[in-house]
């Protein structure tokens, strides 16, 4: 199956009262768990490539990737840059192949962020590519993106609900006490603003930061909105876990194959979990 938009699968998502996850790509071993983690499971899933990782896998490499593992799978699968953070990068993008892009403008004031983000809709919808929007200050540390804990912002459910009406995303991110990262305590998750804005878009809310918060809390995001959690940290640690313990293990291994091979199946693991907790498993 080639690669779809977001939203060949969001709005079933908020209509059926799931989540599809989106899991970044950090080389072929990620990309292959996460697709097969999707085949066993019968989900549809959001492969996230992030400007680092596209700057270390080589921008036509990611879509290469993406396109084959999509193709073999014949699964509903999204190619999405995570936190694009220009026009001229999203544009970049959705002309490689991509089939969903991020706009982050949270940075920016609320009326540049509308104007900048109303730009990349107009360009990105004329070819059929879905859009991702932000609002509010996400904190943690990931990739290239670094913000400290005082610096972030929770979403006004108010200017959330305008940002939507005027960009027309197909998906919007808002800050609700989720941060990038692994959580130094349990995070305190503003699920009324999730309610709000919810109740007044017709599309899905986006969970960032999705490593880590306890499993009731995603149940209750999802109950009230949320509709795509995006999962990276977790697969990270998974992934290098193995690889330490295995080397720890075996100090003369040299072969790659047989330590990217085992943390290649704990990454597996990890998104077979989310998919199953999120309720996107046989949504396929």
């Amino acid at each position: 199956m080639p690669l779809v938009p977001m939203t060949a699968f969001l709005s079933k998502a908020k209509q059926e009262g799931f989540a599809v996850g989106q899991f970044n790509m950090n080389n072929l071993e990620f990309t292959q768990a996460i697709i097969e983690a999707g085949i066993e499971e019968r989900s549809p899933l959001i492969f996230g490539a992030s400007e680092g990782a596209i700057r270390y896998m080589g921008l036509n490499n990611v879509v290469a990737l993406a396109k084959v593992a999509a193709r073999e799978s014949g699964l509903p699968v999204a190619l999405h840059l995570d936190h694009g953070s220009s026009f001229e990068m999203v544009m970049k993008c959705i002309r490689a192949g991509f089939s969903s892009v991020m706009f982050d403008g949270s940075h920016y004031p609320l009326e540049e962020n509308i104007r900048l983000t109303k730009k990349v809709v107009e360009a990105a919808h004329a070819v059929g590519v879905s859009v991702e929007g932000e609002l509010g200050t996400i904190g943690g540390v990931e990739d290239d993106l670094d913000v400290a804990d005082e610096d972030a912002t929770l979403a006004n459910p108010e200017e959330a609900i305008r940002f939507w009406e005027e960009t027309q995303v197909d998906a919007l991110a808002i800050a609700v006490g989720t941060a990038h990262g692994m959580y130094k305590g349990v995070p305190k998750i503003r699920f009324d603003i999730i309610e709000k804005v919810s109740k007044n878009i017709d599309v899905p809310i986006v969970l960032h930061g999705g490593s880590g918060v306890p499993d009731e809390s995603i149940t209750k995001s999802i109950a009230l909105g949320v509709g795509k959690i995006n999962v990276n940290t977790e697969n990270q640690v998974a992934c290098t876990k193995v690889i330490r313990d295995t080397l720890g293990a075996n100090p003369e291994m040299i072969d790659p194959r047989k330590y990217l091979g085992p943390a290649r199946t704990a990454i597996k693991e990890v998104v077979k979990e989310k998919m199953r907790l999120f309720g996107s498993s046989g949504k396929a």
